[in-house]
């Protein structure tokens, strides 16, 4: 497996000239987030990530975790780097400063989890639902629930986790079983989750679980779940802790990739039943769990652009000192390395023009997030808010998507080599593969784009991102001899794809939900390249200007033109196509009859 290269020049290209940096240090809060500082804490977390955590990715995809006279054993190395990961301060980036954390915005809480993921997704999984169950009890926990829990979780010291799946019940969390039963100022909960990502470990005294069950009484399906705080250790009111609560990893689950991350099978209530304490209201579980899902989601979404990163970044440096073939152009000149032939090439640029767009895509979603939160004109956060609430989806499941692809493509450009384990190109795969399941499905995103989103507001706010994508696309440079004035053309013709499909589902979804489901999954990755197209005319207009400012660094801002030109020639090519798949009647979806499979 090739070194891990922090891109922090482009992470910050993405951060200062698309998201809007100097629109999220304007709110009040935030003026410390100066482009200086911002690129001091990405270069310190670069380092952090190169030279702590991409060493273990291998070491922990090859040992594993297992489970040892109870205890759950993580890889080697592991115990250590968490513990530096938290003296550091890494874990309280974006939390408020009376909690132990630094208070700088998400977008750059973005940025170095992108980091985080790339060196050791395993590992970074951690901090991901830690940040989760931070943002959970903040929004809807009790004052004693935030001084007891908050200040531990906010520095790392504790971790959180997320319990909602049942061996029976997969997606379907109103059909979950765990009950829990007042006993007094708390509950006994008893049951079974699965799926539970580092559910049980020793890098933390305490785990802190969040667990969805049903009390007595309560009313079937998704109406009837509430949310409760289970800690692995109880909790005294001085905030020392007490004995061990009722609950196991019962086993850790063998899996595809990851292999750094246990995945446990946790037990709840074997005995006596597992303290709970109950979140917010009975019967709004679900409600107040979308709290952590929601940046559960972009947190994946990041998951499918760092693995992509990093798996792009092994197949140009294969590609570049792999001598195979002679050259097309030139045959007898002698071999040559692989990065000289057009396919090789043709699938290196679509792996980072795929990056590329991704980091803008998410990035600007993580600068929606800070504004709509935290913006003091409440007509500014309702614009954003709006905007968020349609690249969440887009972000989660695009870029996982993506995440898949580009590793999928690493391993072509290794060609034999990328199949065995040795070169580290198939762990990329293997590791990319579980996000678009995680947080609901990318089946689920889709639905959630277009029976929520797209048909709660008539498909205004999705218009409104396409409307910026047109003015983006007419605002690149009508210079036939620049590379990026090809884009125009493509841009806009996405862009009226994607019109259409809308105009096409805002009116199924009303009278067909059939049609709206059947074409939900086309038509968020037509909304999707199409967004992306405009931020990458945006990236490529915004490059243009510095090279005609006499930028230093000219190869670098040249590169992004030509890779903007590559995104809309090759990958927005597909819109139109997506826009049949997505307007297309439902029969040839449902018609077969279910014994024909």
């Amino acid at each position: 497996m090739s070194a891990f290269v922090p891109p922090v020049r482009d992470m910050r290209f993405a951060i200062e000239e698309i998201a809007g940096l100097s629109d999220v240090a304007a709110i009040p809060g935030h003026e410390d987030a100066t482009p200086d500082l911002v690129g001091a804490i990405l270069d310190e977390a670069g380092k952090f990530a190169a030279e702590v955590f991409a060493p273990l990715n291998r070491v922990g995809d090859i040992e594993g975790c297992r489970i040892e006279n109870g205890l759950v054993v993580t890889p080697t190395g592991l115990d250590a780097a968490y513990r530096q990961f938290v003296a550091a301060g890494w874990n309280g980036l974006p939390f408020d400063r009376a909690l132990g954390g630094q208070g700088l915005p998400w977008l750059v809480q973005t940025a170095v989890l992108e980091l985080w993921t790339a060196a050791n997704m395993a590992f970074s999984l951690c901090p991901l639902l830690t940040q989760g169950a931070v943002e959970l009890l903040t929004a809807h926990g009790s004052a004693e629930q935030k001084r007891l829990y908050l200040p531990k979780l906010v520095t790392g010291t504790w971790t959180g986790t997320m319990n909602l799946t049942e061996p029976h019940a997969g997606s379907d969390v109103g059909a979950l079983r765990t009950r829990a039963e007042r006993a007094g100022d708390h509950y006994r909960l008893r049951g079974q989750k699965i799926f539970i990502t580092w559910g049980d470990h020793t890098l933390t005294e305490n785990i802190v679980h969040m667990v969805l069950a049903r009390v007595a009484s309560a009313p079937e399906g998704i109406r009837g779940v509430s949310l409760f705080i289970v800690p692995k250790l109880l909790v005294n009111p001085d905030g020392s802790l007490g004995p061990r609560n009722d609950l196991r990893a019962a086993s850790l689950e063998h899996k595809m990739g990851i292999h750094g991350s246990p995945t446990a099978v946790m037990l709840y209530g074997e005995n006596e039943g597992a303290v709970a304490h109950l979140v917010g209201e009975e019967n709004r579980g679900i409600e107040y769990m979308f709290t952590m899902m929601n940046n559960a989601r972009l947190g994946v979404g990041v998951e499918g652009l760092a693995i992509a990163e990093r798996a792009y970044q092994q197949a140009r440096d294969y590609a570049r000192t792999r001598v195979q073939g002679r050259d097309i152009a030139e045959p007898r000149a002698g071999p040559v390395a692989i990065i000289r032939h057009p396919d090789v090439r043709r699938m290196l640029m679509t792996m980072k023009a795929s990056v590329e767009a991704a980091r803008l895509l998410t990035y600007s979603a993580a600068a929606d997030l800070d504004l709509a939160g935290h913006h003091p004109d409440k007509a500014v956060r309702a614009r954003h808010q709006a905007r968020l609430e349609v690249l969440t989806p887009l972000v989660k499941a695009w870029c996982t998507d993506i995440g898949v692809e580009v590793a999928s493509l690493g391993l072509q450009v290794h060609g034999g080599a990328g199949f065995i384990e040795e070169t580290g190109a198939a762990q990329h795969y293997r590791d990319a593969r579980i996000a678009p399941i995680y947080e609901g499905t990318n089946g689920i995103q889709a639905l959630d784009l277009v029976r929520r989103k797209l048909a709660g507001d008539g498909g205004a706010a999705v218009r409104a991102l396409l409307a910026e994508t047109r003015a983006a696309a007419a605002a690149l440079p009508a210079d036939p001899t620049v590379p990026e004035a090809m884009m125009a053309a493509p841009v806009a013709n996405a862009v009226a794809a994607a019109e259409t499909a809308t105009d096409h589902l805002v009116a199924a979804s009303a009278r067909d939900a059939r049609a709206a489901a059947s074409g939900a999954t086309p038509y968020l990755r037509l909304l999707a390249i199409t967004v992306a197209g405009g931020l990458m005319a945006k990236a490529a207009s915004a490059a243009r200007a510095r090279l005609e400012a006499g930028a230093p660094d000219a190869g670098f801002y040249a590169a992004k033109c030509i890779t903007a030109r590559f995104f809309a020639e090759h990958i927005l090519a597909e819109a139109p196509a997506l826009a049949l798949r997505a307007t297309a009647s439902p029969d040839g979806v449902m018609a077969l009859a279910e014994e024909a499979f």
